[in-house]
């Protein structure tokens, strides 16, 4: 008989399961203990900022932390990219203040239910890819914009006094809480030059925590925000009428929400995988968020997005995987129902102080040379989607960036189109104008100011080897010129245009088409000319 190994014991099996060196996902436990302590600093910096942006929207502060819990689990185990954090954001905040004030949390609840409706259907129609588009300034300005954002939210730390009647520190307490903050910094800077067996941040906070409690420093904590304590999130439909008046009200609200959420969600998944190395499934990500919120509204939560803030945090503590993002939700959890009375001990000078860390480590101080380095119009638009970002919001910002970065485009590719003129090599008398630059709307009226038939011969050819024709009005060009020859009475040919620019150039029929040698890109919008009708895509 074969030797049947012997059966495995517990501790077996567990260092099997994560192993020091695990096939599956090459984790080890040291790794996994990295992964933990991440999720823990994450949980920690996630308290402050989702009691502060319940606050904002006008909710309870557990609305706030059931949201950063619900939200940020669903996406830690389903997201596109290991390593985010996802939960309430200021972004999303701003937006509700209206909704609340004007209908209730109730109403949200259900603007949230439909807010992730929306997002599921945009991952499933993949309308994630479209982030691509985003151009690299446009992301430079962002993530400085961001760090700007992340900073001066950490100045209503330095407030004391009641909601609504807060004033700036001043005197011994001011100094107190600065001195605590520089502290933070200073050991997130030294901690890892002393050991990697633990998260700076983790490290600092607990050594200001430690030091302010044994010392009973008056500086403000956790708990002057708000109590944490709270039970479990329950499910329930949330009470709004279900009628065409509802979705009125609610809709505008989820489109925008639903749109913040994933451009904010979106670009963070980019810049977290650039700081990885490893890219992430947009699809995959606009699904997670979408089923994130659609589980939030009917649980009690305010909803959320990715945060890019405590996402740089995880990352720069260690944390890759869907452990640390899972743990991070979990520990969150573990704080409402039976730590609060520890966490509201924690002085806000050190989570400010991680947080300013974060600050500058997020923001692009290359960009200062960037900027010298490249066009003016690129430099526009990281100072552009910087202070937009920082005046209005981040889905505002990229998208006035974008439509920027596309106007510069079309505006410097629209002056590229030119044409040269030569003798024909194969037609006696004829004259060749070859035609260089994209053929597009944006360049279509410098293209039909280039020729002048009373100047030309009777045979006129027009070369399209160099150039690329690319919409309808490209098309339109083209036909105008023709006409143009046509009212002349001199011949036109055309060479080098594409089978569909062939049939949906068909009106000129008096066109000498040359089709030897044509290339076979597709122009993109099927548009015909006779008709003026537009019709599928080829």
């Amino acid at each position: 008989m074969p030797n049947t190994p012997p059966p495995l014991t517990l501790s077996d099996y567990a260092k099997k399961l994560v192993g020091q060196r695990s096939s599956a996902d090459g984790l080890s436990l040291g790794q996994l203990k990295t992964e933990v302590l991440s999720g823990l600093t994450v949980a920690l910096a996630l308290v402050p900022e989702a009691v502060a942006f319940a606050f904002v929207a006008g909710v309870d502060p557990l609305v706030g932390l059931y949201a950063a819990f619900m939200v940020g689990l669903v996406t830690a185990l389903f997201g596109g990219r290991p390593g985010m954090i996802s939960g309430a954001t200021g972004a999303l905040a701003v937006v509700m203040v209206a909704l609340v004030a004007d209908h209730g949390v109730q109403y949200l609840f259900a603007t949230v239910v439909l807010m992730g409706i929306l997002q599921l259907l945009a991952g499933v129609f993949r309308l994630g890819k479209f982030i691509r588009m985003v151009p690299h300034p446009v992301m430079l300005g962002f993530v400085n914009g961001l760090a700007i954002v992340i900073f001066l939210a950490q100045m209503e730390q330095f407030k004391v006094g009641e909601e609504g009647a807060k004033v700036w520190m001043s005197g011994p307490t001011l100094w107190l809480t600065l001195g605590l903050v520089i502290g933070t910094m200073a050991i997130i800077w030294v901690t890892p030059k002393v050991t990697k067996a633990i998260p700076a941040p983790l490290a600092a906070i607990g050594i200001v925590a430690a030091l302010v409690i044994f010392m009973d420093l008056p500086v403000p904590r956790v708990g002057d925000l708000a109590s944490l304590k709270g039970g479990l999130p329950s499910f329930a439909i949330p009470d709004v009428p279900f009628t065409f008046e509802t979705l009125k009200i609610i809709f505008p609200y989820a489109l925008i929400l639903a749109a913040i959420g994933l451009i904010e969600s979106l670009l963070t998944l980019n810049l977290v995988g650039t700081m990885t190395g490893k890219t992430g499934g947009a699809s995959k990500e606009s699904l997670a968020q979408g089923a994130a919120n659609v589980v939030t509204g009917f649980f009690g939560g305010m909803g959320g997005c990715a945060m890019i803030g405590q996402s740089m945090i995880n990352v720069k503590s260690g944390g890759r995987t869907r452990i640390s993002g899972t743990m991070a939700a979990l520990f969150l959890l573990a704080f409402i129902l039976f730590a609060s009375a520890l966490i509201e001990l924690i002085p806000l000078a050190a989570l400010v102080g991680v947080m300013f860390m974060v600050v500058i480590g997020t923001f692009a101080w290359q960009s200062f040379k960037v900027l010298k380095r490249v066009p003016r119009s690129d430099a526009l638009v990281i100072l552009l989607v910087t202070a937009v970002t920082v005046a209005e919001d981040l889905a505002v910002a990229v998208i006035v960036g974008v439509i920027v970065s596309a106007l510069v485009y079309s505006w410097n590719a629209a002056s590229r189109i030119h044409a040269t003129a030569r003798p024909s090599e194969s037609e006696a008398g004829a004259r060749v104008y070859e035609i260089e630059g994209p053929l597009f709307f944006g360049s279509a009226g410098s293209f039909i100011e280039l020729f002048n038939p009373e100047n030309d011969p009777e045979t006129v050819i027009l070369d399209f080897m160099g150039s690329r024709v690319v919409d309808h009005s490209a098309l339109q060009a083209i036909e105008a010129v023709a006409a143009k020859y046509q009212a002349a009475g001199k011949r036109l040919q055309l060479r080098h245009l594409t089978p569909d620019c062939h049939r949906l150039l068909s009106t000129a029929g008096q066109l000498m088409i040359d089709t030897d040698d044509d290339p076979h890109y597709r122009v993109a919008v099927d548009y015909d000319i006779k008709t003026g009708r537009l019709g599928s895509e080829h």
